[in-house]
């Protein structure tokens, strides 16, 4: 019934919120409108896709009151490394949330968030 899953993030700086994401190494798939200042940006890494939309036109077009900044939804990203991962992220003013940290001696996580306030976790298998 249902296929390929997606999470929308909202934001009130559009392009801002993708230009972070393609500089963790996403890929845009789909903007709206495809000339001018963005309402809609889908991003794809490795499969996994995002969408950044915009506060107003969220609110306009369908009706809905999105936040817009605040820990609302968290999101994962494996490396090999991610003690360097995470000082060039903070190095590039990323906000340092928490961090790298042994969890369950399985895994090395840090977190650190996008411009938006959304959560970054850093996670690799130990």
């Amino acid at each position: 019934m249902f296929r390929t899953p997606q999470v929308i993030l909202f934001s009130e700086d559009v392009s801002r919120a993708a230009e972070f994401y393609t500089g963790l190494g996403f890929t845009e798939t789909f903007r709206v409108p495809a000339e001018g200042e963005p309402i809609h940006i889908d991003l794809v890494l490795d499969g996994y896709k995002i969408g950044v939309a915009s506060v107003a036109s969220t609110r306009d077009d369908h009706g809905l009151d999105p936040v817009s900044q605040g820990q609302r939804a968290a999101v994962i990203l494996w490396t090999d490394d991610t003690a360097a991962a995470y000082a060039e992220l903070t190095a590039d003013g990323a906000p340092a949330l928490a961090a790298p940290h042994r969890w369950l001696d399985r895994l090395l996580i840090a977190w650190t968030a996008d411009p938006d306030g959304n959560p970054i976790q850093i996670v690799q298998q130990l």
